[in-house]
């Protein structure tokens, strides 16, 4: 019996190119087919995947990007970083979220609690307690937040577990006060035998997440008050 009478058996004696595809098709077991109908299925989701990527698809592009993350070991002690952002929501946006200092726990992976916060004469007094894998314990971090002039939002060490902490935003309108540019400089030297280039390890992990959940929590703003309208 010919290949293609196992195929088409109306057509006895001529061998075909599709007569050769569907007698080794359907020569597969059943398992073999469906594994194959699996594999392709998958191999086009990660076809479109890709594509989403590479063409810069709504819903991913809408994330922030760093523009720099620099974070690296200070000869001196301590670890020092600078940062610009292009965060997707109006400076307005953005500074309510940085300055929303009772729910600056939400905006880390990190394990923290606010264990004291006063507010007065535009001061924040904020008393921190965060829990990091990398260092055994809860360290204490007392800090003095302020909005100055310019704009910026500024904060310093007043007290805790740490040698050196000082934090800058200046947070700039771009296109058209749709997104904000966030240049970031912080400083930061813990009382620990961690060395420090583990530390800028860990510090540049966790503000990758601390930008992306400014993020979602920005668009999350702008569509509330986009449905308010």
């Amino acid at each position: 019996m010919s290949i293609l009478q196992d195929c088409s058996p109306a057509v006895p004696h001529i061998q075909t190119i599709e007569a050769l595809v569907c007698k080794n098709s359907f020569s597969y077991p059943v398992r073999t087919r469906m594994a194959l109908i699996y594999n392709c299925a998958m191999l086009w989701r990660s076809m479109i995947v890709m594509c989403c990527f590479v063409l810069g698809w709504s819903g991913w592009s809408r994330a922030a990007e760093p523009v720099v993350l620099d974070v690296r070991p200070e000869p001196t002690g301590g670890v020092r970083v600078t940062a610009t952002i292009l965060f997707p929501a109006p400076v307005s946006v953005i500074q309510a979220i940085l300055t929303d200092y009772a729910h600056w726990p939400e905006l880390f992976e990190v394990r923290m609690k606010i264990a004291d916060l006063k507010v007065q004469d535009g001061v924040a007094t904020m008393d921190v307690r965060i829990e990091h894998a990398l260092v055994p314990g809860e360290r204490r971090l007392v800090t003095e937040s302020r909005v100055l002039p310019g704009g910026e939002l500024v904060a310093d060490l007043k007290g805790g577990d740490f040698r050196r902490y000082h934090r800058l935003w200046k947070l700039t309108s771009a296109n058209g006060d749709a997104q904000t540019r966030a240049d970031l400089e912080l400083f930061v030297e813990i009382e620990s035998v961690v060395p420090d280039w583990l530390v800028a390890v860990a510090m540049r992990r966790d503000l990758e997440s601390h930008f992306r959940i400014v993020t979602e929590k920005a668009l999350a703003r702008v569509h509330q008050e986009l449905q308010s309208r």
